[in-house]
């Protein structure tokens, strides 16, 4: 079960969880993923669709970026319709690292200095209503040369809404993105759910998004399992081209980080934003 399928709470408490989509060489692998039952959750206002996604939510152009983790192309893979991406290539020595952009922001910020210092670069899917509430929270995420997505805008259990309350989920979502970096950015990951349903990637597309995106490495760190299990779990489980899905707002994450950074460091990953992992090319 992953923290999606909890019931809903409000942003400023601990982050949730959401789902990706399949890159070319994994086109198809959400389907053989095993099934998730989902709680029902309440939701929300209309909202009117929007598509401006012509660039993504990452780093200025002033913002200090390495040469492999700064803004980059917008892959194809955003550009056209599709299932999941649920990791990227396997032949590529890189994994992405997602967090779900929500809960205590003081750990936010801390979670922030541990990548800096080890000069590792990841992506952000926040929700909508934590943008709001914390509007310094997006420029430090990209003056660290991240990304952000959007993680739509209450983080509803997606897969009990209407079809007009996911579009309102998914379209706010964009909206606040919008507000706090100038662009709804490439990336969308539903919340509620590990994979995404037709309702949901309807939802997405109304908002500009092509396609979800998943994960193929949980270590359920929203459970608060201890900083040694989620360390453990997470490099048990990675590859290259994985990508991991982590959280803001669990102290044990924050705990757990420098040693995951350590450990994928030793088995000669670097830490991607997700633009970076799905670039075209070799």
């Amino acid at each position: 079960m992953t923290d999606d399928e909890q019931p809903s709470q409000t942003p400023t408490g601990p982050g949730r969880r959401t789902a990706l989509v399949s890159f070319a060489a994994v086109l198809g692998a959400a389907a053989c993923a095993p099934a998730r039952q989902d709680r029902s959750a309440g939701p929300t206002a209309s909202a009117s669709p929007s598509t401006s996604t012509a660039r993504p939510a990452g780093p200025s152009p002033t913002a200090s970026t390495s040469a492999t983790s700064g803004p980059a192309p917008q892959p194809a893979i955003a550009r056209t319709s599709g299932p999941d991406i649920v990791h990227g290539p396997r032949s590529r020595q890189e994994v992405a690292l997602t967090f779900h952009g929500a809960g205590d922001p003081a750990i936010a910020r801390r979670l922030l200095q541990v990548l800096k210092t080890h000069q590792a670069h990841v992506t952000v899917f926040a929700v909508g209503q934590w943008l709001q509430a914390e509007p310094h929270m997006a420029a430090e995420v990209l003056a660290g040369g991240h990304e952000l997505g959007n993680h739509t805008w209450s983080h509803q259990q997606m897969k009990q809404l209407t079809p007009e309350q996911a579009r309102t989920e998914a379209v706010r979502g964009a909206e606040a993105l919008r507000a706090a970096t100038g662009t709804a950015g490439w990336w969308f990951r539903p919340s509620g759910t590990l994979h995404s349903t037709a309702t949901i990637r309807a939802a997405a597309q109304a908002a500009g998004y092509h396609r979800c995106v998943s994960y193929d490495v949980d270590p359920e760190d929203f459970r608060d399992p201890g900083a040694a299990l989620v360390r453990s779990r997470t490099l048990a489980a990675v590859q290259p081209g994985s990508i991991v899905s982590l959280h803001f707002g669990h102290q044990g994450t924050l705990t757990a980080l420098p040693a995951i950074l350590d450990g994928l460091k030793a088995k000669g990953l670097e830490p991607v934003t997700l633009s970076r992992l799905l670039r075209d090319g070799a």
